[in-house]
């Protein structure tokens, strides 16, 4: 996510003075990482236009008390992106896309674990968190996913890494931003409450939180999932919990809490027929992460964070994910887009204060 939703010694003099970044882009001194809005979740609330300022939310009468994550945990998830028919069967899912959507024709299958440990502390603040995408990288930039990433939150600073399958022209480590942390444990208390979400699973079993936001304002412009908003160039943002207080699988001496049930999102929504030479991807109108593990399973570092060790106290270079390098943007795709047809819009555009 950009500043705007979800910084090299200009942008931390920039920090200093409270400004806002701008986006990634060609500068003098080379491309610089920018922050991005995130309402409130990875940075400070200043960095995004929430009404109220403070992008709390807070609940009405009947509505949940807020889910809380964990100290630490473990999970692993499965991944589906949704091309077909995402406009009539909403997220979130049980388990996967409704019967009705075909695996392979409407929506695709890939894995992933995320790691968390909110008592980890640094130099750039507290919390660590990493989350690794098998083989189909995390599908919201213009640019081919067919590869395995990792994000990797240490404190205030977010890295990208990369494997041996990765791009030619991409690093192996890269700052994606200078002020994006973990999602607090509290950090549902940024999302609205929707009813709607939380009525699509039968049963009253899961708990759904999500906000359709302008990808020009970066203003709220709906509370809950449906209607679908991606043809109107809107992004969206949603969370679920389960609504029954269940036991750990590893901790069996902690208390019941509300598991996390899957993390749904816009993804990259595609390149207008008019852009197109020939069909290219990624095509991910709308994604869901769906837990398939979660447990209070503390992080081996040796596994996870140490794999930026060296990136802590070197500089990598910026990522260039959202406005990737000419020679690496997806093969088919004119370079530029139209008045009557622009280039589809990305996390990356929120615009924030």
């Amino acid at each position: 996510m950009r500043a705007s939703l979800m910084p090299a010694c200009v942008a931390g003099a920039l920090l200093l003075a409270g400004a806002a970044l701008p986006a990634a882009a060609d500068t003098d001194s080379g491309p610089v990482s920018p922050v991005y809005s995130t309402r409130g979740i990875h940075n400070p609330a200043a960095y995004s236009n929430c009404d109220p300022a403070d992008c709390l939310v807070g609940r009405a009468q009947g509505e949940p008390s807020d889910p809380l994550y964990p100290v630490y945990w473990t999970a692993s998830w499965n991944m589906y992106v949704v091309t077909n028919h995402y406009d009539k069967y909403s997220p979130p899912y049980d388990g996967k896309p409704p019967a009705a959507l075909v695996e392979g024709k409407d929506y695709t299958v890939s894995k992933g674990w995320t790691y968390y440990d909110s008592t980890w502390t640094g130099g750039t603040g507290t919390g660590a968190m990493m989350e690794y995408y098998e083989k189909k990288c995390l599908p919201i930039f213009p640019i081919d996913n067919s590869f395995s990433c990792s994000f990797i939150s240490l404190g205030n600073r977010a890295f990208f890494v990369t494997y041996d399958d990765r791009p030619n022209w991409m690093p192996k480590v890269c700052l994606f931003s200078p002020l994006n942390h973990p999602p607090r444990r509290n950090f549902i208390q940024h999302l609205p409450y929707s009813k709607g979400d939380s009525q699509r699973i039968s049963g009253n079993v899961v708990q759904g939180y999500s906000v359709w936001v302008s990808r020009k304002t970066g203003a709220v412009t709906q509370v809950g999932v449906s209607p679908d908003r991606t043809q109107d160039g809107d992004i969206m943002f949603g969370y679920g919990f389960n609504t029954a207080y269940t036991p750990d699988a590893t901790d069996k001496n902690a208390a019941p809490y509300r598991h996390p049930q899957s993390f749904y999102f816009s993804g990259f929504p595609g390149y207008p027929k008019a852009l197109l030479k020939k069909p290219v991807y990624p095509f991910a109108p709308i994604v869901s992460q769906n837990y398939t593990s979660f447990s209070m399973l503390k992080p081996d570092p040796a596994k996870t964070w140490n794999q930026v060790a060296d990136a802590m106290v070197n500089n990598p270079p910026p990522c260039q994910l959202f406005e990737p390098p000419k020679n690496a943007k997806a093969a088919g795709v004119k370079e530029e887009g139209t008045a009557e047809q622009p280039a589809p819009g990305t996390w990356g555009d929120i615009p924030g204060k």
